[in-house]
């Protein structure tokens, strides 16, 4: 596993790393010495129980956090502190939990605001094309209220309206929350099309561990705002740890021990 990590940090093809970052909500800490590295062109899934500190590693990646302490590094520029306009403009899309689309609009107005540090009516028109061309179904409701929208439908908003920014790097909140298994099966679907067709690099923070390592190249997983584990999605998809906290195959043995053996062994930093 070291091996691995040394081998990731020193590719060529890092678009994004994080070393030591510590991030605070007041006196509570959220993330505790978090070290994690994005290659360019790959998915990354990140993996975690509600209160691990996902979305908080977002946040302080996309700017809505300040890091009190550690390195963010993207295309060679640090960007902890920076404010989240800066981010965006630099090529980090994060579309957060909860859709937040904005409800009275038009689909077409959500589409055409997530293209605001862009310029030219006829350019924003061929990427909202594009958007379509990904989801149909956003085409054929164009001109309607977004908070009309269905779950789903929203959260392909959401997807759209950060792929209006052309991002490098879209950062991916829980996108199967509240959705039906056939919807999180179709977005899940389209996030790899994204991958492989735009080459947009993806962080995919998921409970939904089955269904994000099947999509993912590479997959972390975090705990109490901690690294302590990460590998292949392949390997982690094989591990016992993965298996029993996440997946829900856990073996006879590990389920007579009840407890975590990362946390017995103390693998993480």
């Amino acid at each position: 596993m070291l091996e691995m990590e040394k081998n990731i940090e020193q590719a060529d093809d890092v678009l994004l790393s994080l070393k030591n970052i510590e991030t605070h909500y007041g006196a509570v800490t959220a993330l505790k010495g978090v070290s994690l590295t994005l290659l360019k062109g790959k998915i990354t899934a990140l993996l975690g129980a509600n209160g691990a500190g996902k979305t908080s590693l977002l946040k302080s990646i996309s700017g809505v956090l300040v890091p009190t302490k550690g390195d963010i590094v993207f295309n060679g520029q640090h960007i902890e502190g920076m404010a989240p306009d800066g981010v965006v403009r630099l090529g980090v899309v994060h579309v957060p939990e909860g859709r937040e689309i904005f409800p009275f609009l038009t689909v077409e107005d959500n589409l055409t605001l997530g293209a605001y540090i862009h310029s030219g009516d006829e350019a924003i028109r061929r990427d909202r094309d594009q958007v379509y061309g990904y989801f149909p179904v956003l085409k054929e409701l164009a001109k309607r209220q977004a908070g009309y929208l269905s779950g789903g439908q929203q959260q392909m908003l959401a997807i759209g309206r950060g792929l209006m920014s052309r991002p490098q790097l879209m950062l991916l909140d829980e996108p199967s929350l509240g959705l039906s298994p056939r919807l999180v099966k179709e977005i899940m679907h389209i996030v790899k099309r994204l991958n492989v067709e735009k080459q947009v690099t993806i962080l995919l923070v998921e409970q939904n561990a089955r269904v994000a390592l099947e999509i993912a190249d590479i997959g972390y997983v975090i705990e109490v705002g901690r690294i302590v584990k990460h590998g292949t999605a392949e390997s982690l998809m094989a591990s016992d740890d993965v298996k029993e906290f996440y997946l829900g195959g856990a073996s006879q043995n590990l389920i007579q021990r009840n407890e975590r053996r990362w946390k017995k062994r103390k693998t993480w930093r």
